[in-house]
């Protein structure tokens, strides 16, 4: 019976060895599967996972479109390392992937983020109209303005000035509402920290007024450095009972009648956003300010100049008395006045 026992030994030795060299083939191929290149038509697709497709379903998908070889080797490595759970979103996929990066990204829910921004100064309509564009936020522009103010939270009588300026992330599942909902929260955080830290005596009865002259400074600004000065100065105005006379009212009041050119008749035309005619700010901002703009109005620069006309390079010249205004209005507007010239009132008019 021992040369019989030594048989079956040896035969299951050879038999242990056959099966971890199978075993090992097996292995080896489908290391080689899950570290190799995935198939794409292009160096990148864009694919979506919608909320509640499988780990089997996408990898049936990613078969029948040539992407993967085997698909259900991809799903046993899944069960097997706890990774068959996935995230639905948009993903990037690259020719660089391979089928164990895709089940990383599908797992840990690396999706595709886009950005949108909304440049400092830009009117709510602007907002509306640059959000339209992207099809995934056409909606937007068929909907009534309550309809709207309702679902981003935007609990004001009216919207303008009430988003703050910057860029924002978002991902294919998100709708338009949640990006103005952000900005409008971004919006009340920054005037809210501005407000409790703002100078005394200014003349405003509320957060609210300073965000109206935040805006009025964005529109006049060419230079960042002269935001402080020029809220300065519109600051002084009001505290002495002048009209503001700043042309970036009007042309908000005067809204599609507006065609590029202010006119004289425009400036004399009854709206409520016209500084020429009414005493103190118009009713609502007339812009979306930036943090610096808001910073400005409630810190302005402190000083005696009343005046400021452009001097066409982007910044402005200041004055503290009429006399001196008109002659540099003179000087800045009417003797060098040149095809690049860039006109920022109010400080145009000599009548200020």
């Amino acid at each position: 019976w021992l040369p019989m026992l030594k048989r079956f030994f040896r035969r299951l030795i050879l038999a242990l060895l056959l099966a971890t060299l199978v075993i090992a083939a097996i292995l080896g191929t489908a290391q080689r599967f899950l570290d190799a290149p995935i198939t794409l038509p292009d160096s990148q697709l864009t694919w979506t996972i919608s909320n509640g497709t499988t780990l089997n379903e996408i990898n049936r998908q990613f078969y029948q479109q040539g992407i993967v070889s085997h698909p259900k080797l991809l799903s046993l490595y899944a069960q097997l390392q706890g990774k068959a759970r996935i995230q639905a979103g948009e993903y990037r996929l690259t020719s660089t992937d391979t089928a164990k990066t895709l089940l990383n990204k599908f797992n840990e829910g690396q999706i595709t983020y886009h950005q949108i921004t909304f440049p400092e100064g830009w009117t709510f309509a602007q907002w509306l109209t640059h959000l339209a564009k992207l099809p995934q936020f056409a909606e937007v522009k068929a909907l009534p303005l309550d309809a709207i103010m309702a679902a981003s939270g935007i609990q004001q009588a009216h919207p303008e000035g009430w988003l703050f300026p910057d860029t924002y992330s978002y991902v294919s599942s998100d709708p338009w509402w949640a990006i103005l909902a952000r900005a409008h929260q971004r919006m009340l955080d920054v005037l809210s920290t501005a407000w409790e830290t703002r100078n005394a005596d200014l003349p405003y009865s509320s957060a609210y007024e300073a965000l109206i002259m935040a805006s009025i400074v964005e529109k006049e600004t060419g230079l960042a450095g002269e935001r402080a000065e020029i809220a300065g100065v519109f600051v002084r105005r009001l505290n002495k009972g002048m009209r503001l006379q700043t042309d970036p009212t009007v042309i908000y009041g005067l809204g599609d009648a507006y065609s590029g050119n202010i006119k004289r008749s425009h400036l004399k035309q009854p709206t409520p956003y016209n500084t020429y005619v009414i005493k103190g700010l118009p009713p609502t901002p007339i812009a979306m300010p930036s943090e610096a703009a808001i910073y400005a109005a409630v810190h302005p620069l402190p000083g005696s100049s009343l005046y400021f006309v452009a001097r066409g390079d982007g910044g402005h010249y200041f004055s503290d008395s009429l006399e001196e205004h008109q002659k540099a209005v003179r000087q800045y507007q009417i003797n060098r006045r040149a095809a690049d010239y860039r006109s920022a009132p109010p400080s145009v008019r000599a009548d200020k």
